[in-house]
């Protein structure tokens, strides 16, 4: 009993709870909802999104937000693919390389400014994306890239597990990026739990001050982790431009306070510290959900923007009343002694 009322303690549960009694609602709503081939449809659609989320979470863990990444996966994205249209060479994997070295390099930029300047990282970073996207459009003059190597098609469309499609079209089935996201998920999970760096993370997130008097490299760390978003940024970049078929430079820049508002709503802590890889696919599902069953039920989709704005103010609040009740129990400890 004990472990299962510990259980629903946990942001994860509720949030688990939450997904399916929505699920339940709405499939009894419109029956085309709860179907495999709208399930993997629904998942595939908010791929981009999670895999961006997990490089907010790395970012919002050490106590800071980034905004910039989305503007380092507009840069990536056409620059790759600009690439590789005009020498007509390459792969996907070779694509997918590319970016994540041109993500890792700017996100390294990122984390230096922050570091040798000690400024927030949401200061910086709000300059950083001005610059990366005002000099994206100065050379590229907002030219699209309309036709992009048919691999990048086949990327997107690739499907595991897949089943006969009833109504004679194409398999359905869980699609291959959809799969990346959440091997992605998987990898940081492990990578932040039981590595020496991704405690670091953490530790770095409670307390900076305590962190490096017992020895972690707070530049090193910083580095780590908005190259890590740079990185992350710049995979997701290469998915959006498969899933879309086209390359257009105002696409992505955007999106960032739903990206934070699926990591915050899946646990994180604005103030640092908290978080969990499994919290923050589950706040982006549940943003994916909500965005379809509006369309399915034909409401404005002026409503997802007021949930987004509901659950940062929501995650704010629910984190100041936990710090302010750790703060008393730690007072009443004192006193106790």
């Amino acid at each position: 009993m004990k472990v299962i009322l510990n259980l629903l303690k946990k942001r994860e549960t509720i949030l688990a709870l939450i997904i399916i009694v929505i699920t339940l609602i709405i499939s009894s709503m419109t029956p085309n909802f709860l179907t495999y081939g709208n399930i993997t449809s629904v998942l595939k659609t908010c791929t981009v999104m999670g895999i961006f989320s997990l490089g907010v979470l790395i970012v919002i863990i050490t106590g800071n937000v980034d905004v910039a990444f989305t503007a380092i996966a507009q840069v990536v994205q056409y620059a790759v693919i600009y690439l590789f249209v005009k020498y007509n060479v390459g792969n996907i994997y070779l694509a997918l390389i590319l970016a994540v070295i041109f993500g890792t390099i700017m996100g390294l930029f990122n984390g230096f400014l922050i570091y040798h300047y000690n400024m927030p990282g949401i200061i910086i970073t709000i300059a950083t994306q001005s610059l990366f996207y005002g000099l994206l459009f100065v050379i590229t003059k907002g030219t699209y890239i309309n036709e992009i190597p048919v691999y990048f098609h086949r990327f997107s469309e690739a499907k595991v597990f897949a089943i006969p499609n009833e109504s004679g079209g194409a398999p359905i089935g869980l699609n291959v990026v959809t799969l990346l996201w959440f091997l992605m998920a998987a990898a940081l999970s492990l990578f932040l739990r039981f590595t020496i760096l991704g405690r670091s993370v953490y530790l770095v997130g409670s307390n900076k001050t305590a962190a490096s008097r017992i020895g972690i490299n707070i530049f090193g760390t910083t580095l780590l982790v908005y190259g890590g978003i740079g990185g992350i940024a710049a995979v997701g970049s290469i998915v959006h431009a498969a899933n879309i078929q086209a390359v257009i430079p105002t696409t992505i820049v955007g999106q960032e306070l739903r990206v934070i508002a699926a990591v915050v709503l899946g646990g994180a802590s604005i103030t640092g510290g908290r978080g969990t890889v499994i919290g923050t696919v589950f706040g982006v599902i549940l943003f994916a959900i909500l965005a379809n069953s509006l369309t399915l039920l034909k409401i404005s989709s002026y409503w997802y923007d007021v949930f987004t704005g509901s659950i940062i103010i929501g995650s704010i609040v629910v984190n100041a009343l936990q710090e302010l009740r750790q703060r008393k129990n730690i007072i009443r400890v004192k006193v106790a002694e």
